[in-house]
């Protein structure tokens, strides 16, 4: 027998109804913040990712050679692809681009929980805005979803972070440019690392000063507060003051959003991508495991490195499908979905055909409409009707058929009513605005 491939899943309908309870929340919330949906090619050239990411992303990702002896790559995320159609068609979108995407993507990694080959994204980007209004509504946008997904700023968390912030603080140690990406990375692995590693690949990164930068950086992740970060970040001369500001207006967006409550500054967050620019942020569980369930930021060079010529602000995050359906269940927040036909038609001896034209009818109509497929008695043909859990039973017998009628049951209440069948459409409508047949008393 064959199985699915290791980190890949199978969505039987109840499973699939989950899945696609997250996408109807991840789109619904979208458009109310007026982001438009975009979709790209799951299958790109793999120098798109490697000029991204670097090689080293080449052993993450199912990659191979076309038949065209193109080498090509299964997307692994989609901000690459985004960049490259903003790119193209640069000069002829209006500003600012507010796109959001729900798609599979793929990594060859080994699985876990929670992580698969195979996962499914939210991706939301706004481009051509460099203001600090277009940082707040993306995390604005990404608090409303996990709010109507029923978690609340008990169970999560957003921490805020800024690489220009740090970038301020490094220069104020004495650590210069080239030494920086490799004081950032191991700030960025410092949570999960012992401490005497990240000390180990701070003195690697800048040869003497291990120590005394480990201890400044420890000072500086412990700070919490808007105050104290301001205060620090205006000794660092006039960048420094002027990114104070900034952060400062952030926090006054965000409360004017309404979502400080789920928002927690916290600079150990780096993201280890280095495309990011400015502020960034990720969401943790607060409960459990406290796993990651989103996260993003500013990364305002990464069009004009992809692209050559079209140099865009941009800002954006993502929310990984397997995490998130993790902590929705643990939480008791995953609805369980019963997919049922609305109506399902019951018919006598050879009278199949006028079932088929009534089932035709309120299937144009709107109504999911099933019925059994092998001929049967009546008994048999209300048990299917009872097992698809559908709410009414449409029944044409001898005496409907002659009189151009149809008897509507309605199998919550036991109550039926007998109609034209011209009058079908209505009647149902009707039923639905009313709440059903009544049991005669």
């Amino acid at each position: 027998m064959f199985e699915t491939l290791p980190g890949f899943r199978d969505f039987p309908p109840e499973a699939c109804s989950r899945r696609n309870h997250l996408f109807r929340v991840f789109r619904t919330v979208a458009r109310a913040f007026d982001f438009k949906e975009y979709d790209a090619p799951v299958l790109e050239p793999l120098e798109l990712y490697v000029e991204k990411s670097g090689e080293e992303i080449v052993g993450q990702l199912f990659h191979f050679e076309d038949k065209g002896e193109r080498k090509v790559a299964l997307r692994p995320e989609l901000t690459p692809s985004l960049a490259r159609m903003v790119a193209s068609c640069a000069n002829s979108l209006a500003k600012p681009i507010k796109w959001f995407n729900v798609g599979e993507h793929f990594r060859y990694e080994r699985p876990q929980k929670g992580r698969g080959r195979s996962f499914y994204q939210f991706n939301a980007d706004l481009l051509g805005e460099p203001g600090i209004l277009a940082d707040a509504e993306l995390i604005a946008l990404l608090v409303a979803i996990l709010e109507t997904l029923g978690l609340h700023s008990d169970l999560f968390s957003v921490r805020l972070s800024d690489r220009t912030t740090w970038v301020h603080f490094l220069d104020s140690m004495g650590v210069t440019e080239e030494q920086r990406p490799g004081v950032l990375d191991a700030i960025d692995k410092s949570e999960r690392r012992k401490p005497e590693q990240t000390q180990e690949a701070l003195e690697k990164a800048v040869p003497g000063k291990g120590g005394e930068l480990w201890a400044r950086i420890c000072e500086i992740k412990s700070i919490d507060s808007i105050e104290s970060l301001t205060a620090q970040l205006e000794q660092c001369g006039e960048n420094g003051e002027a990114r104070a500001e900034e952060w400062r207006g952030l926090i006054a967006h965000l409360e004017a959003h309404g979502v400080m409550p789920a928002i927690q500054i916290d600079l150990s967050i780096v993201r280890g991508l280095a495309y990011y620019t400015g502020f960034v942020y990720e969401v943790f569980e607060k409960t459990g495991e406290g796993r990651a369930l989103a996260g993003g930021g500013r990364y305002d060079h990464l069009v004009k490195k992809l692209s050559g010529n079209v140099d865009m602000p941009a800002a954006g995050f993502a929310i990984g499908d397997m995490t998130l359906a993790d902590c929705l269940e643990s939480n008791g927040l995953l609805p369980s979905y019963v997919t049922a036909p609305d109506v399902f038609v019951i018919a006598g001896e050879n009278l199949q055909h006028e079932a088929l034209a009534l089932a035709s009818r309120t299937r144009k109509g709107g109504f999911a409409t099933s019925y059994s497929l092998k001929q049967s008695g009546f008994g048999k043909q209300f048990k299917d009707a009872g097992k698809s859990g559908a709410r009414y039973a449409l029944i044409i017998g001898e005496d409907e058929s002659a009189d151009g009628m149809v008897t509507i049951k309605d199998l919550r209440s036991g109550g039926e009513d007998r109609i034209k069948q011209a009058d079908l459409l209505s009647q149902l409508e009707g039923l639905d605005e009313e709440g059903g047949i009544s049991r005669p008393e």
